[in-house]
């Protein structure tokens, strides 16, 4: 008996297998340590591998694909479904393995080792944005308690660190010494940030597909490079609707007996790109009114009737549809004007 479906649940250090043959009967349960898994697999035939889209899980897919296997990587939540009675190791491995044979299943596209190697560096840079963050409201907050302030914005931070090196500026010794470390760790943190960037810039220029994104209003260099990483084929996707769903950006349903109930978004999907396609629409709106186009005219009207926010994440969805369509049709996005 040949083994034709494999459901492999991956872990740290030990892994659970259940295979299947063409008929359904089970004729693998196997439990291997990280280091045995592929000397056991490189002895099997090619055949079909499901595995829940986690952590690790598209290194173990371009490994498993080297061999000659056709892995499937599947969404946890659509595998939960499958699980019998109590969770364990063994009733995930065949959950996997009963998924991965569904017609109508949803599979995650494998990335790249250089996709993965861009989502780092976003994933690095949000985290020290985060940090820079936290230190400048650290060093507003400590420097209000002695009455010095400076506009919003990360721009008036240079203000507040010149007056700790100005002598008369009325703080205790103490204090100028401990808000000069914190004003160092948000120039170090600002360095390291850059860098990161202008790795980002680099493998922006070098990648057709991320120019080709930056040319969609709201879209920058930062958000199209996350596109272009995330979404590596974006034919996958049956249309742009489709699209802005994966990423959360539709209403949620709860419909029943013929009556539609729409909720707000659903925010099922990359949270991370979800949220720079807000920020970018948000910027559109900001300057809506100074560059008029058909997009610019559609937000205005929408504006006349509708909050500010609804309306930035209405926009949102909008660049998730265009930018389907630029990935998929390999052109550059035309701004329509006005008059068209």
């Amino acid at each position: 008996m040949q083994i034709t479906t494999i459901g492999l649940d991956i872990a740290k250090n030990v892994f659970q297998l259940h295979g299947i043959d063409a008929e359904g009967r089970v004729i693998l349960r196997r439990k291997v340590r990280r280091d045995q898994l592929l000397a056991l697999l490189s002895g099997f035939d090619p055949c079909s591998i499901g595995i829940e889209a986690c952590a690790t899980a598209h290194h173990w897919a371009r490994q498993l694909e080297a061999l000659g296997h056709e892995v499937r990587l599947m969404p946890p939540v659509y595998v939960k479904a499958y699980v019998k009675r109590n969770k364990n190791d063994a009733a995930d491995a065949e959950a996997i393995c009963e998924a991965v044979t569904r017609p109508t299943m949803r599979y995650v596209p494998i990335k790249s080792v250089d996709a993965q190697s861009v989502l780092m560096l976003h994933r690095a840079r949000h985290l020290l944005v985060r940090q820079r963050t936290a230190q400048v409201s650290a060093l507003r907050a400590h420097l209000a308690e002695f009455g010095i302030i400076a506009p919003k914005g990360r721009g008036h931070v240079r203000e507040l660190a010149e007056a700790l090196d100005n002598d008369d500026t009325p703080l205790p010794g103490l204090a100028r010494q401990t808000l000069r470390l914190l004003v160092g760790m948000i120039d170090a943190l600002s360095e390291q940030i850059g860098k990161i960037e202008a790795e980002m810039m680099a493998w922006h220029r070098a990648t057709a597909a991320s120019r080709r994104l930056e040319t969609i209003p709201g879209i920058g260099f930062i958000t199209a490079t996350a596109l272009a990483a995330t979404v590596s084929d974006a034919s996958v996707f049956r249309s742009g609707r489709q699209f802005a769903a994966w990423l959360g950006l539709v209403p949620k349903q709860n419909s029943s007996g013929g009556k539609e109930r729409m909720g707000g978004i659903s925010k099922i999907g990359d949270r991370y790109v979800r949220q720079l396609l807000v920020i970018g629409a948000t910027a559109v709106i900001r300057f809506s009114r100074n560059k008029p186009t058909a997009l610019t005219s559609w937000v205005n009207r929408l504006l006349d009737k509708k909050p500010a926010r609804l309306v930035s994440v209405a926009l949102a969805n909008k660049m998730a549809r265009i930018a389907w369509a630029v990935m998929v049709r390999e052109e550059n996005y035309r701004l329509v004007p006005v008059s068209a």
